[in-house]
Parts: C-alpha cells; sequence; structure tokens
C-alpha cells in the first residue's frame, strides 16, 4: 500500500487543486524539480558543456533506471525529447517499399496514423486499420487473419488517450512476430501506471514520455529498442553522437539504442526525468500502479452512480483514465467548471483518436485521470461537483 501522505507532501502541487490529468502532464515530485533546477544553475555558473560533463555519469544513470522499469539493459534504451519524437525515430527507420503493409489499431493516437499515411505516400505502403473486438479492444482473431509475409510494421497502441481500454499488447505482438513483422508499442499512456516487461510483452521497439504517469518534465522521452535490432537498424536521421564521422565520405553507426540520439538535450530535463523514474522505482512500481488502479475504479463506480453521466471507457482491462461525458452539459463547459472548483481535468476530441471517435459517434470526451497521490476525499469531492452540473 501507498503512503499517500507522503506522496502528497512530496507533490506540492495537489495542495490546493484536485488534479486528475496525469494522462496529460502530471504534477512532478519535489525532488524532479530540485533536480532540474539544480542543474540549470550550475549550467549558469559554469556553462553548459562543463555541468553536463559533470554528470555524465548521472544520465547514463537515467538510461539504468528507465532499463530497470522496462526489465531491458541501458544499451537498449535511447532517450528523446518526446514519446512521438521516438516512436518517429524509430517508425521512419523501418524500410517500406510498395506493397508493403501497416497495420494500425482502431485507438491509434493522430501522430501515429499521420506518420503511417505520409510514409505510405512516400514510399507505396498501404495502412490498414485492425478492428476492435465488441469490447473495443485490439481484435486478435481479426489481427491474425490480416497479417502475412506483406506486414512489415503493427503499431499497438497500450492504452489509447481518450479512455480507460487496455490493450492486449503481448498476445497481439506474438502473433505480428510469428509473421515476421516488427511491433512498435506506443506506450505513452501506459509507462508509469503499467508494468512493462519488454520481454514478457515481446515487443521490437517501445516509446514514451517522461511527462504522463512517470511525472517527469515535459519535452522528455525515451525509446527502447530490442537489442538485436538496435545493432542492426540505422535510423532515418543521424548527428554526430548517432554516427561518428570517419572519413570524407564515411561514417559508423553509434553502438546500440544510442544511434536513435541526437547529440543536443535537454540535459536537466533528463535527469529529472531520471529523478521522475527513481521516485517511482524507489515507491514501489506495483503499489504505485495499484493505487492508481484503485483510483480509477472509485471514480468509474462514482460516476456511474450519477444520472446523466455516461462512462465512455471501454475495454475488459482498464487502467487510470476515466473518461465521460454528461447529458446537456458539452465536455468543455465540464472542464471549464470543474476548473473554476479547482478541479483538473482535460477534454479528449476526436482528432486525436478519430478512427475510435468517428466509430462511436463521439466529438470529445471529457478525460480524469487520477494519479496515486489523489485522495479518495478529492474523487468524492469531484463527484459532487460532477452531480451538480445540469
Amino acid at each position: 500500500m501507498v503512503n499517500i501522505a507522503r506522496l502528497r507532501a512530496d507533490t506540492p502541487g495537489c495542495e490546493g487543486q484536485i488534479f486528475l490529468d496525469s494522462a496529460g502532464s502530471s504534477l512532478p515530485p519535489r525532488i524532479v524539480v530540485e533536480t532540474a533546477i539544480a542543474h540549470l544553475r550550475r549550467e549558469a555558473e559554469i556553462g553548459g558543456y562543463r555541468a553536463a560533463n559533470e554528470r555524465l555519469d548521472d544520465l547514463h544513470a537515467v538510461k539504468t533506471s528507465i532499463g530497470q522499469l522496462l526489465n531491458a539493459d541501458a544499451s537498449s534504451i535511447a532517450l528523446s525529447d518526446s514519446a512521438s519524437r521516438s516512436w518517429s525515430d524509430f517508425f521512419y527507420s523501418v524500410p517500406l517499399r510498395p506493397g508493403d503493409r501497416i497495420l494500425i489499431s482502431g485507438a491509434d493516437y493522430a501522430s501515429n496514423a499521420i506518420a503511417a499515411l505520409q510514409r505510405a505516400r512516400q514510399t507505396g505502403a498501404v495502412v490498414e486499420t485492425i478492428p476492435s473486438d465488441s469490447s473495443g479492444q485490439l481484435d486478435l482473431d481479426a489481427l491474425e487473419s490480416m497479417v502475412d509475409e506483406r506486414v512489415k510494421l503493427v503499431s499497438l497502441v497500450h492504452v489509447p488517450t481518450n479512455g480507460g481500454l487496455v490493450n492486449p499488447v503481448a498476445e497481439a505482438a506474438q502473433i505480428a512476430r510469428r509473421a515476421g513483422a516488427l511491433v512498435l508499442l506506443d506506450a505513452c499512456q501506459s509507462a508509469g501506471q503499467l508494468p512493462l516487461d519488454v520481454t514478457e510483452l515481446g515487443v521490437d521497439a517501445l516509446s514514451a514520455t517522461g511527462r504522463k504517469w512517470l511525472r517527469g518534465a515535459r519535452g522528455t522521452g525515451f525509446l527502447y529498442v530490442r537489442p538485436e535490432l538496435a545493432a542492426t537498424t540505422e535510423p532515418g536521421r543521424l548527428d554526430l553522437h548517432s554516427a561518428v564521422w570517419t572519413g570524407p565520405a564515411e561514417y559508423t553507426l553509434a553502438p546500440a539504442a544510442e544511434r536513435f540520439e541526437f547529440w543536443e538535450c535537454d540535459v536537466a530535463g533528463r535527469l529529472g526525468l531520471g529523478a521522475a523514474v527513481r521516485y517511482l522505482l524507489d515507491a514501489g512500481p506495483a503499489e504505485i500502479y495499484a493505487a492508481i488502479a484503485e483510483r480509477a475504479e472509485y471514480l468509474r463506480k462514482l460516476l456511474q452512480a450519477i444520472p446523466r453521466v455516461t462512462v465512455r471507457d471501454r475495454g475488459t482491462q482498464h487502467a487510470g483514465i476515466v473518461s465521460f461525458t454528461v447529458d446537456g452539459v458539452g465536455t468543455a463547459e465540464v472542464r471549464n467548471r470543474l476548473a473554476a472548483e479547482s478541479i483538473i481535468v482535460t477534454v479528449s476530441q476526436a482528432s486525436s483518436t478519430l478512427l475510435d471517435m468517428t466509430a462511436r459517434e463521439l466529438d470529445s470526451v471529457v478525460r480524469a485521470s487520477p494519479h496515486a497521490f489523489v485522495s479518495f476525499d478529492d474523487l468524492d469531492r469531484f463527484a459532487d461537483v460532477v452531480t451538480a452540473l445540469h
């Protein structure tokens, strides 16, 4: 069981408000803020190059901590400025030819779908959607019937941005890889709230952000690449960090996943990310995950009991996102009226998950995402305010 008093004491931002937007950009623990600010101050004292050189071991430790979280070696982790950058860096490195097939899920993010469509136009590949089953999750039988030797990549979303659905990633990855397809997992909404063992999941690559459930800073993210694949894949973009210029017309790629990194980066942000991951590891990931799930399920039950409120989460397993609508009250108005009561939620628009939202005839949903530092009293207060909306 988590020590909520300790979590709240370590999170000054949760005082004076009910914060339910960890699926957007969570409140960082104090140590994350202090770590980042301390490095910025050090840069101001001695310059960015010297300050970074002082922290080379600590920067490597960031990858070690992420690797511990994923059950992966540090060499298979590349740091970046976002989940989108990480996802794209791998995706654009997969060779594609006319007639190749890219499979995306019905709950895929707009950024991923747009990238897939762009590459299809550029290469002559085709993009196809894996149907959802009656529960809303990825239809494994449909995927089994779709895969063949022309499927080069399967894009899986662990948890969509517009609801608490958890997709059966390990089962889907097994189907895809049996057919010889690469599996790229978008874990931006699961890193920090669900177990992520890359060996058990069986994915070739995984992208995640630091700002959501991991509670790091914005402008941070990471990419995991299966070691055998990292050693043989050439990224679509290189610089003097991801490769070494060895002759007038020659270069040598950096080893392992490091070849997916660029030299210039936000050192303070990355150190803050490391502090966030370390904070989670020290607090006990299993306990944090359980606390998030408990709060989300409690919130769903509260909302389901309120007249005129419809919970929009799908799937058979649920994560920490709770999506809902209120009859007669627009989603933006719900968000704004809650904000007036110092309750922070967000709105997920159809354009973010176009296929899923169109299929369900939804323009938008309200999204509440309680982290482990949110108290049950907070959730009761939230439900009272929602009940009073009219």
